[in-house]
């Protein structure tokens, strides 16, 4: 794609700074013309892959949005967004009201507190670093920690959690097999190295309440723990639904292979607030390894609809999943395009130093994104 202006006075308005709002705005400003503005209830860009480690109690880097977007040319408010009217293409704040032409929705999801009784009352989540922030500080009383959910989350902090306070009990309970989507070999080390930890496992341990000594589980036994980490289940945003948006049956946007909402075309949606399915039907995963994709695929998109181009569409192939496991291992599992695992994997300290690279390389694409060749 050759690099071109368009002419003409649009404004974009991009809402959210995570991994695919923040990468989004700078491309929207660098591949248009548009006046591009980025709306963000915070004014530091999270890195959400490490918060884990910040609750574990390691320092991570402050990286304020107006030193990433520094002479890009993006306008940056840092406000809440409480409301959408795609009649009036207008965006309510708590302190006033945005006008847009074409809107890049990228809220991002939160965990979700409130599927099961006593969560958000009685348990902690690595989701924001707020949540981050305040489990490191509850487990300086901590003697014992339930994290709930086996997926990569609830893996990753269940071992950070582990390695930094080998004085924590750790245990992991889980609504099935641990590391279920991963290959047996994948499987095999993933408990080798929790054994090693000390993380003790809970499988097919479905918890129907949290209270403030533990959790019960559905046998009628419980899991004791003074403190208890919730991973269990992500949800998005109430915003797109309220404003009239499709949505699918968790409240994601319902986009096209362009990824323009399929009732509001002036609407693009990415990240995990945005139900993306492959032409075969597979729909993406919430994951920064998805989001910057569907960043870059927008912006492309919106870019030639603004050249008078049809877009091309959306393309995606997975191609790894990793997995740290403290600070001096990891798993690396590669997978097939559709995201199911191959034999071949990665562990140890090679796998780590991967990982690292993986996490560190995110970043370097925040501060300069790029689009993809074709």
């Amino acid at each position: 794609m050759t690099k071109h202006r368009h002419a003409g006075g649009d404004r974009i308005v991009v809402v959210g700074a995570g991994y695919s709002g923040l990468a989004a705005a700078k491309l929207a400003a660098k591949w248009t013309d548009a006046r591009v503005t980025l709306v963000n209830a915070r004014d530091g860009f999270v890195e959400r892959v490490r918060l884990h480690q910040l609750a574990a109690g390691q320092t991570l880097p402050d990286r304020p949005l107006a030193d990433l977007l520094r002479g890009t040319g993006v306008e940056l408010v840092v406000d809440r967004v409480t409301a959408i009217d795609p009649e009036t293409r207008k965006i309510e704040l708590t302190a006033g009201a945005l006008a847009y032409d074409r809107l890049i929705y990228a809220l991002g999801s939160h965990a979700d507190l409130d599927s099961t009784p006593g969560v958000r009352d009685h348990a902690h989540s690595v989701a924001t670093r707020e949540d981050a922030e305040r489990l490191r500080d509850a487990l300086a009383h901590a003697r014992t920690v339930a994290v709930v959910g086996g997926g990569l989350t609830g893996i990753e902090a269940a071992a950070e959690l582990a390695e930094s306070h080998p004085r924590l009990t750790v245990v992991l309970v889980t609504g099935g097999v641990l590391g279920a989507a991963l290959s047996a070999k994948a499987r095999r080390y993933l408990r080798t190295t929790f054994a090693r930890l000390g993380v003790a496992i809970r499988e097919d341990a479905h918890v129907t309440s949290v209270d403030a000594t533990g959790v019960r589980l559905a046998d009628g036994s419980r899991v004791d723990a003074d403190t208890v980490v919730w991973t269990a289940g992500f949800r998005v945003p109430d915003l797109a639904r309220e404003a009239g948006f499709a949505v699918d049956g968790n409240g994601r946007v319902v986009v096209d292979q362009t990824l323009a909402s399929v009732s509001h075309p002036d609407v693009l949606a990415v990240g995990d607030a945005a139900a993306i399915r492959r032409p075969d039907g597979l729909e993406l995963r919430m994951a920064c390894a998805t989001g910057t994709p569907t960043a870059q695929r927008a912006v492309r998109a919106l870019a030639d609809r603004m050249r008078g181009l049809e877009p091309k569409p959306f393309r995606f192939s997975y191609i790894n999943q990793c997995i740290s496991l403290g600070r001096r291992h990891g798993l690396i599992q590669f997978v097939r395009g559709d995201d199911s695992p191959r034999d071949a994997v990665l562990t140890g300290r090679l796998a780590a130093r991967y990982k690292e690279a993986v996490v560190r390389s995110t970043i370097l694409f925040e501060r300069h994104p790029r689009l993809p060749a074709g």
